[in-house]
């Protein structure tokens, strides 16, 4: 068994296509009409062919109970980014416990896009504050060979 990608239906193909390309810089690597996959591997379907597919026109959007996951190496950049952009955000930049920054906001059709700064980052981070490997796994909740895989 092999995992090979998420799927979200979206009511508008082409709206959604410019919101992945232009905030998160995802491009069509597949077209086949109907469903379109991205780069990263993330696949958009059309909510008329997914509900074909379902055999049921009962598709909700907007759950808030699931989202989709990236990493970002220029955090800072990418926020700074963002904040120019019309998005609806479910939350503004916020830091773990971990120490990892995040921000979580809505594409058009209310799926949830998580974008994390990048945990080497975070580890660099760290270090380049003072802190020591040892005390960087410890604010990180991780193992000291973890950090030090990271340097």
């Amino acid at each position: 068994m092999e995992l090979k990608n998420p799927l979200l239906a979206v009511a508008d193909m082409e709206r959604s296509l410019a919101f992945y390309e232009t905030v998160l810089g995802l491009r069509v690597v597949l077209d086949f009409g109907a469903n379109k996959t991205l780069t990263g591997g993330l696949c958009l379907q059309t909510l008329d062919t997914w509900r074909s597919f379902l055999g049921t026109d009962q598709v909700a959007f907007g759950g808030n109970d699931a989202e989709i996951y990236f990493e970002e190496d220029r955090f800072d950049a990418f926020a700074e980014r963002l904040s120019t952009l019309p998005i609806q955000y479910v939350h503004p930049v916020k830091e773990h416990r971990w120490g990892q920054r995040v921000v979580r906001f809505y594409d058009p059709d209310r799926h949830i896009i998580e974008v994390g700064e990048n945990l080497a980052a975070v580890c660099r981070r760290f270090l380049d504050s003072g802190l020591t490997p040892e005390q960087t796994a410890e604010r990180m909740d991780v193992s000291l060979e973890y950090v030090r895989k990271r340097l």
